[in-house]
């Protein structure tokens, strides 16, 4: 029988990168939140009967997008042998948010501090010990990109996976919301089956409505709950989603006081004073444009234009030799014009192409890597909303600029239908990979000498994605406001 481990973390806190790390396998690497939708699995490296189960990155188990359903329900449902819950050690106090949803929960948990390299690089430094026994859990350093740290995870992970070593303790809040969790405890209790106790109570707290349906509770005793919560939120004078979150906060920041150490003057970080001029109202789009077309005249008109010659160079010299072969070997004239002109001539034709799209794309993935692309998105977000879209769509509508099927797929974390629906309309329409070796041919054929027209081509296109957006919009199907935009800006490295 397979041990089972889930792999559950924060987006950009190096999910994927440790899911490559423990499993060797090659999972894209993305640097913004929400590329990971489905649950992808692998068997960890070193222990074939351990597999991990990648999850999507989420800030927290409430239900209110598809990623975070998949999740809560993998947890509650297929109940893994044990969680290995990533936290961004530059981050951590955001990070441990979601451990303290995790704790409710009773399952096996492992604590990886994942990017500790960068965190000491800027001045943070965590006493691992110390976290592990406020948590009452185990905590491992690690650097996944480094690969520091993961054998001692996965060796840790397997032991309490075997050992169905629990957490020793949960977050507590103040006492009037203990109160009141465990009177509702008491209230649903006959109905909550297997599932954790404090963690359903805290979540019937919260009115949680997924929770709600899945217990059969009768009305009497709902109305009693709500009873007991408008009573907690009245003495608190706070709304029952407010007031868990707050106290979440609070039981984080009193371990994290006596844990967390930093050096050094707060001020600006190196990606807040980049930020102050790439995501600048007036800045920010000039800038954008000014990189795309850099992009495209690297790619084309000068790197590009110069493997172009050595490829038809390359491709002149095949050309010659086999021409002198089949000369001597006396084949008939039509033979020799097929292979010379048709086989060679017209791969050559097409792979002479090739080495632009590589730097093209290799040029748009340092861009993703770094961090820049998360930034564009919150800069379109000003242009989208014109017609009728948030920010979100320009994510799927980036990755369908490589193929249109991932883009698709990468509107599910859209949470507004209407808006996911209009992406997943728009996003073909966006010029892909399939049409940029178009373009380059046109502008490399005809224009040869005029590096402005591969990303005119470009931006028509993008144009006629716009258009046709305003125009779905006005319709019954489509209208209404869009969803507001909120997007984690990860920090500034190198791929």
């Amino acid at each position: 029988m397979k041990i089972k481990i889930a792999l559950l973390g924060n987006p950009n806190c190096g999910k994927t990168t440790m899911f490559n790390a423990v499993t060797g396998s090659t999972q894209y690497v993305g640097n913004w939140p929400g590329v990971t939708v489905e649950k992808k699995e692998g068997p960890i490296r070193g222990h074939k009967d351990a597999l991990l189960v990648d999850l999507p990155g989420i800030y927290s188990l409430s239900p209110y997008t598809l990623e975070e359903r998949i999740t809560r329900n993998y947890l509650t449902t297929d109940k893994p042998d044990a969680v290995i819950n990533i936290v961004d050690s530059t981050n951590i106090e955001r990070g441990l948010y979601l451990t303290t949803e995790l704790l409710e929960m009773d399952v096996p948990i492992i604590i990886a501090l994942n990017m500790t390299d960068a965190a000491e690089k800027a001045g943070i430094n965590i006493d691992a010990g110390k976290l592990s026994k406020s948590l009452g859990c185990r905590v491992v350093k690690t650097s996944a990109s480094e690969g520091t740290g993961i054998e001692d995870l996965v060796k840790n992970t397997i032991d309490i996976a075997s050992l169905k070593e629990r957490p020793g303790s949960y977050p507590r809040f103040s006492r009037s919301t203990e109160d009141t969790l465990e009177m509702i405890s008491l209230a649903a209790s006959k109905f909550s089956g297997d599932l954790p106790k404090r963690w359903f109570s805290v979540n019937l707290f919260s009115r949680d409505p997924i929770l709600r349906q899945l217990l059969p509770l009768e009305e009497g005793d709902m109305n009693e709950i709500e009873d007991l919560i408008k009573s907690c939120e009245e003495s608190n004078d706070d709304d029952s989603e407010s007031m868990i979150a707050n106290e979440r906060y609070t039981y984080i920041d009193g371990i994290l006081k006596g844990t967390v150490m930093k050096r050094g003057a707060e001020g600006l970080s190196v990606s807040d004073r980049i930020d102050m001029v790439l995501t600048n109202r007036l800045l920010g789009l000039p800038i954008f444009f000014m990189i795309m077309w850099g992009i495209y005249y690297i790619s084309i008109q000068t790197l590009g234009d110069m493997t172009i010659g050595w490829t038809e160079t390359l491709f002149g010299t095949i050309s010659e030799k086999v021409s002198a072969l089949l000369s001597s070997a006396n084949v008939a004239e039509w033979l020799h014009a097929l292979i010379i002109n048709g086989v060679i001539g017209g791969v050559g034709s097409v792979l002479g192409f090739v080495p632009q799209l590589m730097i093209l794309f290799l040029l748009i993935s340092f861009l993703e890597d770094c961090g820049y692309m998360a930034r564009v998105a919150f800069i379109m977000d000003r242009i989208f909303r014109q017609f009728g879209l948030s920010g979100k769509s320009f994510i799927p509508m980036l990755v369908g600029t490589g193929c249109s099927v991932p883009g698709i797929m990468a509107s599910r974390t859209i949470e507004n239908e209407s808006d996911r629906r209009l992406t997943i309309i728009l996003t073909p329409f966006v010029p892909c990979g399939a049409k940029l070796p178009v373009f380059a041919l046109f502008a490399a054929a005809f224009f040869p000498e005029q590096s402005w027209v591969a990303p005119s081509m470009y931006m028509i296109g993008i144009g006629m994605v716009i258009l046709s957006g305003i125009i779905l919009k006005k319709t019954d199907l489509f209208g209404g406001e869009p969803a507001p935009f909120v997007m984690e800006l990860p920090s500034y490295r190198m791929p």
